[in-house]
């Protein structure tokens, strides 16, 4: 088991994944795979891939569909990907992700976040390079042999698979997501969610109250509605 387990495995138990907020985060994946791709998720493979996330985390698919339609519509606004870096309390570096109509509106509210919580915005190349950025597939295991689909899938750049409760995980670097999803629909191996995160290279222990200090940060980060990802140096 490697980095990618250890961090999906403290992930699990963040209460960042509301419902709520998985869905807005989803309804906006859906308007920019639409804008680039078009609505047809038959020759749109970034649009069928935001749909599995969707029905992943039980999204109604008249959400979905609604999404699209709503996505397919000239009068629809569409959402810039901004990254923004920084650092939290105590020397912890923080990524924050970010689906925006209004760049300045979440600029303002980003600085105003790591102001408030006596941290500090950085500029672009500042914390990114101490995270990997990763690409990931869960899969349906049934039938399938996790060693067999490492074997296979190195190949097409999977750097680690494990099993949990809820399928197999193929983690690999950013730029296999498109050769990973052609090759598992290729075997029609159902991929029951997919997506990106940034891995950190290095993380920092902290005692308890510097802790509550960066989840301070954290929390008003997440709560955020223009913020789709937050990532993060401190031990979990």
């Amino acid at each position: 088991m490697g980095r990618a387990f250890e961090f999906r495995k403290a992930r699990k138990m963040k209460r960042w994944s509301a419902m709520s907020k998985a869905f807005t985060r989803i309804g906006k994946d859906i308007v920019m795979a639409v804008k680039e791709g078009g609505a047809d998720p038959d020759s749109n493979s970034r649009l069928r891939a935001v749909i599995q996330n969707g029905k992943a985390v039980n999204m109604p698919k008249d959400n979905i569909e609604r999404a699209i339609k709503r996505a397919s519509d000239k009068s629809q606004g569409d959402y810039k990907e901004v990254l923004f870096e920084g650092y939290a309390p105590h020397g912890i570096a923080v990524l924050v992700e970010t689906a925006t109509d209004n760049n300045t509106r979440t600029v303002a509210n980003v600085r105003s976040f790591f102001n408030k919580c006596n941290g500090s915005l950085g500029t672009s190349g500042s914390v990114v390079f101490m995270f990997d950025h990763t690409c990931n597939f869960r899969i349906n295991a049934e039938g399938l042999d996790v060693d067999d689909i490492e074997l296979e899938f190195i190949d097409f750049g999977a750097e680690e698979v494990f099993a949990d409760d809820d399928g197999i995980l193929i983690y690999a670097p950013f730029e296999s997501f498109g050769a990973i999803q052609s090759a598992l629909e290729e075997r029609e191996i159902e991929i029951l969610s997919s997506g990106f995160e940034r891995i950190p290279k290095v993380t920092k222990p902290l005692n308890e109250e510097q802790i509550a200090d960066v989840e301070k940060l954290l929390e008003k980060l997440e709560e955020d509605d223009d913020v789709q990802f937050v990532y993060h140096t401190m031990q979990e």
